[in-house]
């Protein structure tokens, strides 16, 4: 397997490095290996050459098996100088129209928000990643006079909304058969009926799934009052981003939150990354969560067809969490990225 790895920005070189170590200990077990490509792109890329990667920059990423991302993100550099000249592009140049973002309580992680006894939480975002409301079409006018405006259009298309809603249903198949997709049409009055619309016919060729059509402000309100009633949610690019951000939240951290852009065909590399971002605050001082990283690589695994490497990585990652020693402070832990990385690689070979 050939990967690429790309660190990134603020918290992104510390927890990529870990994770990385976490995965080649668990491959080792049964003899396999990467083949990593480190790219050093990003903010700091920007800084120095007035771009986020090289201009062959995706031809490069063509050649791997999937792209292992980091954080992006520098207070210095304007954010949609950060995401449209690195991972927007990535998503849309390989079609990663799939963010899976999975979300659960571990044992021994207490949950933010109060649960009923014997209720846990373990979903599923898939979230639309190519088109809807992250799109370039528009501009501005008149800038810097009174006349000024700002136009930005959405951009849903029958294929990409049927595309998305047949992966969230062959996915809640495999689990409990709910569905629910957020919407926000009582407000938003072309695209919205568009997404209901068409999602509505997608789900009907699927009769064993039950399916709830939730207006996205009492969806996000549900998540934080009732997360153990949802499984699989599908969204919009916006609405997905958001949502799954309150979900990490709920569980205990958004350090603990993975995400796998897919390729579901297999036309063109998938990317994976944690979901947190460069979080500059606490960049450069080793207290960084790498379980969103760890979680990542281990989607990775298991799109690349390894998932008994994948299954001895959330082993081990059950096993940090349960315990605060090998838990950071965002989750009320006391250790570092380092003692969690040098705990997982132990766990992953004692586990297997």
């Amino acid at each position: 397997m050939r990967i690429a790895a790309i660190p990134g920005d603020g918290i992104g070189v510390e927890v990529l490095p870990a994770a990385v170590d976490v995965i080649d200990a668990a491959l080792s077990v049964s003899g396999e290996r990467i083949e990593w490509t480190w790219l050093d792109w990003g903010c700091t890329y920007f800084v120095d050459n007035g771009r986020m990667m090289p201009s062959d920059g995706l031809d490069v990423l063509a050649q791997h098996d999937a792209i292992f991302l980091g954080a992006v993100g520098r207070p210095d550099v304007p954010d949609h100088e950060s995401l449209w000249g690195l991972l927007i592009p990535i998503r849309r140049e390989f079609d990663q129209y799939v963010n899976l973002r999975p979300i659960k309580i571990f044992d021994g992680l207490v949950p933010r928000v109060s649960l009923p006894p014997g209720r846990t939480v373990d979903l599923v975002i898939v979230r639309e990643n190519t088109e809807g409301e992250y799109s370039d079409v528009g501009g501005r006018f008149a800038r810097g006079t009174a006349r000024e405006f700002a136009v930005q259009e959405n951009i849903f298309t029958r294929v990409g909304i049927e595309r998305i809603a047949r992966y969230a249903c062959e996915l809640a198949v495999t689990r409990s058969h709910s569905l629910t997709s957020a919407t926000k049409s009582n407000g938003i009055i072309h695209t919205m009926p568009f997404w209901d619309d068409v999602v509505g016919e997608v789900v009907s060729a699927y009769p064993d799934v039950t399916y709830t059509s939730a207006l996205v402000d009492a969806l996000a309100a549900d998540l934080v009052l009732r997360p153990y009633a949802h499984d699989v949610i599908v969204a919009s690019n916006l609405f997905g981003d958001i949502l799954s951000d309150i979900a990490a939240a709920v569980v205990g951290s958004i350090g603990i939150a993975p995400s796998a852009n897919l390729n579901p065909e297999r036309l063109h590399p998938s990317m994976f990354e944690p979901v947190h971002g460069s979080a500059p605050l606490i960049a450069g001082q080793g207290i960084a969560n790498p379980i969103a990283a760890i979680w990542s690589g281990a989607l990775m695994l298991e799109h690349l067809g390894h998932s008994d490497a994948a299954g001895l990585v959330m082993r081990a990652v059950e096993e940090s969490l349960g315990d605060p020693a090998t838990r950071t402070g965002d989750l009320d832990g006391t250790a570092t990225t380092a003692q969690v990385r040098d705990f997982l690689v132990s766990a992953v070979a004692s586990h297997s």
